[in-house]
Parts: C-alpha cells; sequence; structure tokens
C-alpha cells in the first residue's frame, strides 16, 4: 500500500513533535514539507537529515504557509496535518477549506496519538490563550513542590525551534551561560530563564522521547509547561490549564486552547485582581459547561517594579512579551498596567520602530502602546534595540518576564515589571497536588 502524502503545517513546536512522535518512522506516511506562520524567520530553512531520520536523506524544506495550496498540487499531497497553536475556530475552519479545496485531506491528531508516558510524575501547565500567565503559573507549581514537598524538580519546556534544530534536538540549561551557548533568542529567554533564576533545571527540544528521558534521570517531578496554548506532549498525572479573564469567551473559541479546558484536572482562573467580575464569572460559566468535574482555582497576578516613584508623572515606553501582544491578541501587557498603576504617559512606538518591528507593529493593528519584544534572530534584535532607542521617553517599562538588557544595549532608564501567581482561598494548588504526588 502506498504511503499517504502529508505535509505539516505549523509554527515550530507543535509541529515538530507531531512529526517526531507520530510521522517519523510511521510506514503509513511520507512527509513531503512543512509550512510555517506566525513566527517569522521559520520559513526557507531545512528539517535537517539528522532530525528528518534516514527516510530523509536530503532532509524536509519549511515552505511559507502562503504555498500551501501550490504544494499540494504539486507534491500530490493526500492529507494536512495542522499543528498551528492558538488561533481561533473561525481560523482552523478557514484553513480546513483552503486545504479540502486543494484536494487534500485536513488532519488533527488527537491527544493520544502523540503523548509520551513519563516513569516519573508529571504536572501539565498549558493555558487557554498565550498570555494568560502560564509560565508563572507552572514556577508556582515548581516552587510548591521544590519547597514545600521537598522534591527534585525538571522542567520540561515546550520546544522553540527557531535556529539550529540539530542543536536543539535536545538541550538543558540552568546558566546564563547556557543560553548564551545556545544563541537563544528572546522567546526562548522569556520561557527559560525565570526557571533558571529560581534555581530550576529546564529541559526542551524537538526529539520528545529524548527530552523526556534526559529529564527523568535529573527529577522525582517533571513540570511540563505549554507553549501557546498547547496541549501537554507527555501523559499528565495532574493537567492544569490557565485561563484569562480579560479574554473571556476564549477558553472555547480557541484550539487547542478548547480542548485543554476539556481534559483539564484542574482550571486555575488568572488575574481575578484586574479583570471584570462579570468575565471572571463568563469563564467559570463556560468552565464547568464543557467540563462539569474540573476543580476550579482562582488566582491573582500583583505586579511590581523596584522604583514606583521613577515611573510616577514621566514618559514611558512598555516593552511587552511578544507572543502574548501579538498572535496572542492581548492590546496591553505587564508594562502598560504598571504604566497605568503608577501615573505614567505611555507614549506610542510606533512611529520610531523601524525593519521587521515596525512590520510587526503594522501587522498586528491593535497594537497602540505597546512594543513587543520581537527578538527571532539577530537582525530582529539590532532593529528591536533601535526601535526602543528611538523612542522619545524617560523611563522604558519592561513587561517582558527576562531582563532584556541581558541581550539589548538600551540606552535609558529601565525597571522591570515583575508579576507572579498566587492562589486566593480554596482549593489551592497544594490541594491538588498533594495527593498525587505524596498519595
Amino acid at each position: 500500500m502506498a504511503k499517504k502524502r502529508v505535509i505539516i503545517a505549523g509554527a515550530g513546536g507543535r509541529d515538530m513533535h507531531n512529526f517526531t512522535t507520530y510521522f517519523r518512522g510511521n510506514e503509513h506516511y511520507e512527509v513531503m514539507a512543512f509550512t510555517a506562520t506566525q513566527v517569522p524567520f521559520l520559513a526557507g530553512r531545512e528539517v535537517p537529515p539528522e532530525v528528518a531520520g534516514p527516510d530523509y536523506p536530503e532532509g524536509i524544506h519549511i515552505y511559507d504557509d502562503s504555498e500551501l495550496e501550490r504544494l499540494i498540487d504539486e507534491l500530490d499531497v493526500d492529507e494536512v496535518n495542522f499543528a498551528i497553536l492558538d488561533v481561533s475556530h473561525e481560523y482552523v475552519m478557514h484553513q480546513a477549506s483552503r486545504i479540502m479545496v486543494a484536494g487534500a485531506n485536513f488532519l488533527l491528531l488527537g491527544e493520544d496519538a502523540t503523548m509520551l508516558k513519563s516513569k516519573k510524575p508529571v504536572i501539565a501547565v498549558n493555558a487557554v490563550r498565550t498570555g494568560s500567565g502560564k509560565g508563572p503559573t507552572a514556577r508556582r507549581v515548581a516552587e510548591l513542590l521544590r519547597d514545600d514537598m521537598g522534591k527534585k524538580v525538571v522542567i520540561y519546556e515546550h520546544p522553540n525551534p527557531y535556529g539550529d534544530l540539530v542543536d536543539q534536538s535536545l538541550q538543558r540549561f540552568d546558566s546564563y551561560e547556557d543560553l548564551d551557548k545556545h544563541n537563544c533568542s528572546v522567546e526562548e529567554r522569556e520561557e527559560y530563564e525565570p526557571y533558571i533564576v529560581d534555581g530550576f533545571t529546564v529541559f526542551t527540544g524537538i526529539e520528545t522521547e529524548k527530552v523526556l528521558r534526559a529529564a527523568e534521570e535529573e527529577g522525582d517531578v517533571i513540570v511540563w509547561e505549554g507553549g501557546n496554548n498547547d496541549l501537554p506532549f507527555l501523559v499528565p498525572d495532574v493537567h492544569i490549564v490557565v485561563a484569562d479573564p480579560h479574554r473571556a469567551g476564549h477558553e472555547i473559541r480557541y484550539h487547542p486552547g478548547e480542548a485543554g479546558v476539556r481534559r483539564a484536572d484542574v482550571i486555575l482562573i488568572n488575574k481575578v485582581d484586574t479583570a471584570d467580575y462579570d468575565d471572571v464569572r463568563t469563564v467559570r460559566s463556560n468552565v464547568r459547561e464543557y467540563n462539569p468535574d474540573v476543580t476550579i482555582i482562582e488566582a491573582v497576578s500583583p505586579l511590581s517594579v523596584d522604583d514606583p516613584a521613577m515611573i510616577a508623572g514621566k514618559r514611558v515606553l512598555a516593552v511587552e512579551d511578544g507572543p502574548s501582544v501579538t498572535h496572542g491578541d492581548m492590546p496591553y501587557g505587564a508594562g502598560i498596567m504598571a504604566a497605568e498603576r503608577f501615573g505614567a504617559e505611555l507614549v506610542d512606538p510606533r512611529p520610531y520602530a523601524v525593519g521587521t518591528v515596525k512590520e510587526t507593529l503594522e501587522e498586528y493593528p491593535h497594537l497602540e502602546f505597546a512594543l513587543p519584544a520581537m527578538g527571532y534572530s539577530p537582525q530582529q534584535r539590532e532593529e528591536l534595540e533601535a526601535s526602543i532607542n528611538a523612542v522619545p521617553c524617560d523611563v522604558v517599562l519592561l513587561g517582558t518576564p527576562i531582563d532584556l538588557t541581558r541581550v539589548i544595549d538600551i540606552k535609558k532608564p529601565t525597571q522591570r515589571v515583575s508579576y507572579e501567581t498566587r492562589e486566593i482561598g480554596r482549593p489551592n494548588l497544594m490541594d491538588v497536588l498533594a495527593p498525587v504526588i505524596d498519595g
């Protein structure tokens, strides 16, 4: 029987996981190409033979998503595996229509097709949308497991394969030097650096099983943090999904976030201190309708800065976490919220942006005062630096979870905005972790 010819449509991360765990070595499939969207600089690269495997001695090319119809026709493709994250259900079906009309079947893989079983307990944390607060929530989980329960905790991070895919097959981080050694992008640093600062070791990579086995060697418990709103790569013993009432309703309108809501053991409704009560109630109602037996925890994410007096009454530029305010659809982040709280005047960065940073702001017109910390390549980091330094402001508010001054040279005073997730009331995270880990 002839193999089905398939294209994997993704954005770096889930697409590679699907390939290494399901399609590579599968006697029923031949992967003809990858397509990429959302993330710049992915298209035009190759999945090298060292990663692609012996069936692909020349590797596999990554094309831009705009070429999908042509590729389906010219490569005689039978199926397209949709592996794009954090998109509306409407977008998913628009893509399905493109694919079907072009002559291929539209394929979504179920969770059992790609999740791997660990020998160690796994606590999985993902979110209904990027920017919901899954990073601070996952760190809170890791800290409770280590500090209150005495466990050796390792972190398994969703991969960000934006560079050398051979190097990114399996990576281990526990120092700033490791971030530099692996030429991490700003986006990768935003995921890994906060754990390193907290004293945790981070594992990541596109070879899911190799990463898992390496993590198992070092930890009693694995905390898996998803990228964007992805589902777990590993079979979780506790599955926590973070919901954001600032985008109430998105928990049932975005893919694969809704699937996370439906399969979660715990829904953590975050940011209830800054959200409208009616929006919190909407999230709670939707969660109960789609997952009646789930445990619901409410949490806050209080903001802090080192010196509020340095911000009050000043002209400030808010630099925000890139994915959250771009394809996450957030018009603001921690920087803008801190500026408003401490009485600063926000400066519009759009007239001063250059290069791909300017293009990003044009692509996402909902951004008015937020400058996304785009840094997927050395060129883009240089353009981010130039854009920030061109803005006429007194202070740069850094709403990203990393110390951006370690990556680029900002020639203005800076203030970092910090935020942590903390549960309010009961049940809390310890209530759901203790029975599984110590029970």
